[in-house]
């Protein structure tokens, strides 16, 4: 008799955040007084966002192994969650007996307008995607939404046949609109809602703010296009 046992891997857990999460009081933390009036809440102060992207790079590195890496970060929004978790990575290879060459790649995408996205990616700049083929990629993106963008993405890039390609999401929101994509990194699971700070920006303001927050009503009048 031959038994065959199959082994799920799971991935690694993420913080989620409930719905009926409050947040915190803007009043406890220091914040650009430029925005002051257009925010509701802070839903991730940027002490813990740091902490979490630590433990992601662990986790990364204990996944995919001590291996070459080309991070492909997401612009604009990405940018500062790839910058942090790149930084964790190297100090990680830093103090352990194997080196670890990291380079990094820079794609920017569009698909939002406001609060709302518009449906369809709009691949901005971006470098040959041809130069991916046989490397250890590693997407790194601010939030997943849908997850339509990233697919779309994921799709170009598999066109080119890399080694691994794996993707690591700083958020993931609860929508009913998902078409059940999940990154294999994700720091934190997040209501439904249009969050700002962190370099998520509102049609190009926020990205200033150090902590992740709610904008208010107020806010997406005042600086709507």
């Amino acid at each position: 008799m031959i038994v065959v046992f199959l082994l799920w891997v799971l991935p690694p857990p993420s913080i989620v955040i409930m719905d009926s999460w409050p947040g915190y009081d803007l009043d406890l933390f220091t914040y650009p007084q430029h925005y002051y009036g257009d925010l509701d809440y802070v839903l991730i102060p940027h002490g813990i966002i740091v902490d979490r992207i630590e433990r992601l790079a662990k986790d990364i590195l204990k996944d995919i192994g001590y291996c070459d890496i080309v991070i492909l970060c997401v612009l604009k929004g990405g940018y500062k969650f790839c910058a942090d978790l790149v930084e964790h990575l190297k100090n990680i290879s830093r103090n352990s007996d194997r080196f670890v060459s990291m380079k990094v790649d820079f794609i920017r995408l569009k698909s939002y307008r406001n609060d709302q996205s518009m449906g369809e990616m709009q691949i901005i700049g971006g470098h040959d995607l041809s130069t991916l083929a046989g490397k250890n990629v590693l997407i790194v993106e601010d939030v997943v939404g849908t997850g339509k963008t990233m697919k779309v993405l994921l799709s170009s890039i598999k066109k080119y046949k890399p080694n691994m390609i794996k993707v690591a999401s700083l958020l993931v929101k609860r929508t009913p609109r998902s078409d059940g994509f999940r990154p294999d990194y994700v720091g934190f699971e997040i209501p439904n809602l249009f969050v700002v700070g962190y370099a998520l920006d509102y049609n190009e303001y926020f990205r200033d703010l150090n902590h992740i927050c709610v904008i208010n009503e107020h806010g997406k009048e005042k600086y709507r296009v």
